[in-house]
């Protein structure tokens, strides 16, 4: 190889390095094409990490050993910065070493490689070691060569004049771990950021203690499904790594707005909530009232037997309504009728209920007012409000508007933005199901009971049926849950 293929060698080889971006693919290039440009029969490529070097990958290619390329870890104890040993001595010395033949070398301790030789048959004759030093001048790493050939294949020493072409070679090798680490501590930053919300969520009231994070497993399990069934040929959609990341971290940040949301209404599990003892310590009030305007002759027996039959009633609404999953219409009626009921004490009309305990009582579904429910729904906007002030990079940059679109509606009847379909990614599409899957199989939920899972993708079903989520990923959901509960049993 002349000096002009020797430097497109390098130039080719540069740029590969920088664009790789897979951790094992990015070893396995360094060493692979350290070995070409070297034309040699083997190499070793050391990570220093906690003051050592850790073997990543081994390569003979007369004895067909390649150890470490698919990411295992190899089983060997890592070498200690001490000079004796030749990889230690260029780590510490920051400096090429080249031994024509390891056998006549006694500037080493050579016992390992002779060891190995003794077990195996090979012969190591020659060998080169390489720092890798990145543009911070920290080593990263070593890169060890053995065993340079000729023409004929005949091991000869390395030729000095390849030291300064692997030296560049390996520069760059530095520079691209280097760069490849940085980025897998922002990522390992991004990640530690979500889970601190997600913690910070799931601590603020009981009743959201797993939800965050059982819409994170369920958005991957959707992911990985999706995944297999593209390699069976029937989807195609497909997750890749970083895909696949960006939908989790979006499930673990989907609900950070409610970190603002008011604990009242977050965990209000009935509807009257707190002013249920209030109504109740009226109502008791007034049949005191009615019962010393009885005994001081004010009203009758009969007009206190009615007032008490009429807060008996009262009462006896309340404790049906108040946690009631639903309304019915009857019921709805003879609601509205008590709501009538007042007491005259002293020339005063006490109402039994007050404007806003009547509000509370007449909501049909679920236990929020009006109100309660528009500020239940701004934790969206929150959402997006402070992932807007976070940094997500490349990587992670539809993390956030995943994690905002989570309860936008397929038909546009979802909320903030009211998106439609056409608008909508099948991530921010897993993230609602996800979502509401974890919603009604939740156990810890103060204003319902758990539903079965076979009812709860009825229900998703239908919501499906009506243009809200996704037909095919409940159905997808429900193959998921179907082989999840194979694997428990």
């Amino acid at each position: 190889m002349d000096y002009n293929e020797e430097l497109q060698a390098l130039l080719d080889i540069s740029i590969a390095l920088s664009a790789e971006k897979d951790h094992n693919k990015l070893f396995n290039l360094i060493i692979t094409k350290s070995m070409d440009v070297a034309n040699c029969d083997a190499g070793t490529l050391y990570l220093y990490e906690d003051e050592k070097l850790h073997f990543k990958i081994m390569k003979t290619l007369s004895m067909n050993v390649d150890k470490g390329s698919d990411g295992s870890v190899i089983d060997l104890p890592p070498v200690d910065l001490k000079p004796e040993n030749i990889c230690a001595y260029c780590a510490i010395n920051r400096q090429i070493l080249n031994i024509p033949d390891v056998y006549a070398s006694e500037s080493f301790d050579f016992s390992g490689p002779k060891k190995y030789d003794s077990m195996t048959g090979y012969h190591t004759g020659s060998m080169m070691a390489i720092p890798l030093i990145d543009s911070d001048d920290k080593v990263v790493g070593v890169l060890q060569l053995i065993n340079a050939k000729d023409k004929d294949g005949n091991i000869i020493a390395f030729d000095q004049s390849l030291e300064q072409i692997i030296y560049a070679l390996a520069s760059q090798a530095a520079i691209a771990v280097s760069n490849m680490r940085y980025q897998e501590e922002l990522k390992d930053q991004m990640w530690s950021f979500a889970e601190a919300m997600a913690t910070a969520i799931d601590e603020r009231t009981p009743y959201n203690a797993t939800h965050t994070r059982k819409v994170a497993k369920y958005s991957g399990m959707l992911a990985d499904h999706i995944n297999k069934l593209h390699e069976e040929g029937k989807e195609e959609e497909y997750f890749d790594k970083n895909r696949k990341e960006q939908l989790v971290m979006g499930a673990l940040l989907h609900d950070i707005g409610k970190l603002v949301t008011p604990l009242e209404v977050m965990n209000k599990a009935t509807r009257l909530g707190e002013k249920e003892a209030e109504l109740k310590d009226r109502i008791h009030d007034i049949r005191l009232y009615a019962k010393v305007d009885e005994l001081e002759g004010r009203i009758s027996h009969e007009d206190f037997e009615s007032v008490n039959s009429k807060l008996t009633e009262s009462l006896d609404m309340i404790g049906k309504v108040n946690t009631a999953g639903f309304v019915d219409d009857d019921t709805y009626s003879s609601l509205q009728a008590i709501f009538e009921y007042e007491y005259d004490h002293n020339g005063e009309k006490v109402p039994f209920f007050t404007e806003e305990e009547k509000e509370c009582l007449s909501v049909r579904k679920g236990t929020l007012t009006a109100d309660e429910r528009k500020i239940m729904e701004d934790h969206v906007v929150v959402t997006a409000k402070i992932l807007d002030k976070v940094h997500f990079g490349k990587y992670f940059a539809n993390t956030p508007i995943l994690a905002a679109q989570h309860h936008e509606c397929l038909n546009g009847k979802g909320y903030p933005n009211h998106i439609t379909a056409e608008d909508l990614s099948t991530d921010a599409r897993i993230l609602a199901v996800a979502d509401i899957c974890d919603a009604l199989l939740a156990t810890d939920r103060p204003y319902k009971k758990p539903i079965p899972k076979d009812k709860a993708l009825d229900i998703m079903r239908d919501m499906a049926r009506c243009g809200n989520i996704d037909g095919k990923l409940v159905e997808y959901m429900a193959e998921c849950l179907g082989q999840a509960e194979q694997t428990t049993d």
